[in-house]
């Protein structure tokens, strides 16, 4: 069994050389021992399996798929990876079917849900077994969801106007946003889909389910795009007390708060565009990340 957990970005925003592509949403390719996880699957089938093939990864030997939450930029190409690896288990929150919407600062409103025909009858029938983690959850060896994460901080919200219904009359607290979590040699490594439920949160949630063990990396999208100027300065006060190694915020972190890290974090922060490896040792190992 490999000493190591590699994690590969399949789709996000940015992508810099030749051959690889960039589009709006976010997926992670995890390695751990002879499991392949996939996290999210991006807005759509073409750009997940075009990086896969250029990055020489195989969808059909995916073993098992994590939906972070219910976005469309998240569930777009889960059909096209059910149809490739077959019956594997699903991994989702309760609500994650559901249509949502979401509302621009111009007042035009546009549906954001999972994209059609993504529902439990239909996905009972491609997966394995589906999963609804209400709870805290082991994925396969030591991967884990952290199923709801409780909302305590009071200057953390959503990142955004998100609605049940497309009046916009019914707020949506997006409570099927989840992040996975595993242990490494240096700590705790933690994957965030879009973090709607906070990136403070969400750390804390974790650090208390192991423990108090240090958060060693935080990847992914955390929703900051949107974030005022306290939120953003207690967010940075509380990544600091954690004192993280590794911070690759990406996806819907947004440009400002992505440099706020970056400078408060330089020796911390690193990208997280399509094609980025991470390597850690895991937990009981030896070796360098």
């Amino acid at each position: 069994m490999s000493d190591s957990i590699t994690v590969t970005v399949l789709v996000e925003n940015t992508a810099f050389g030749p051959g690889i592509r960039g589009e709006h949403g976010m997926a992670f390719w995890i390695e751990a021992g002879s499991k392949r996880v996939l996290f999210d699957t991006g807005p759509g089938p073409e750009v997940l399996v075009h990086n896969a093939e250029f990055l020489g990864i195989e969808l059909a030997s995916t073993d098992a798929v994590v939906l972070s939450h219910g976005h469309y930029d998240h569930t777009g190409g889960l059909m096209e990876v059910l149809g490739r690896a077959g019956k594997i288990p699903l991994f989702l929150r309760p609500g994650a079917l559901i249509q949502r919407y979401s509302k621009k600062k111009d007042g035009s409103v546009r549906e954001i849900g999972a994209p059609s025909p993504l529902n439990e009858s239909t996905l009972r029938e491609l997966a394995a077994s589906l999963t609804w983690t209400t709870d805290p959850s082991t994925v396969a060896d030591e991967i884990r969801v952290t199923g709801r994460v409780p909302r305590w901080t009071e200057y953390e919200d959503t990142g955004g106007d998100f609605y049940l219904d497309e009046a916009c009359s019914t707020p949506d607290a997006i409570e099927d946003d989840q992040s996975i979590f595993f242990d490494t040699s240096e700590g705790t490594v933690v994957l965030l889909g879009c973090c709607h439920a906070g990136i403070v949160n969400t750390l804390r949630y974790i650090q208390g389910m192991t423990g108090g063990r240090p958060i060693h990396a935080v990847l992914g999208g955390t929703h900051l795009i949107a974030a005022s100027k306290t939120r953003m300065d207690r967010t940075v006060q509380e990544l600091r007390d954690m004192g993280i190694a590794l911070l690759a915020p990406a996806h819907c972190t947004g440009a400002r708060a992505q440099a706020r890290i970056a400078t408060e974090f330089p020796d911390s922060w690193e990208p997280c565009h399509v094609g980025t490896r991470f390597e850690f040792t895991r937990a009981g190992s030896t070796g360098l990340r």
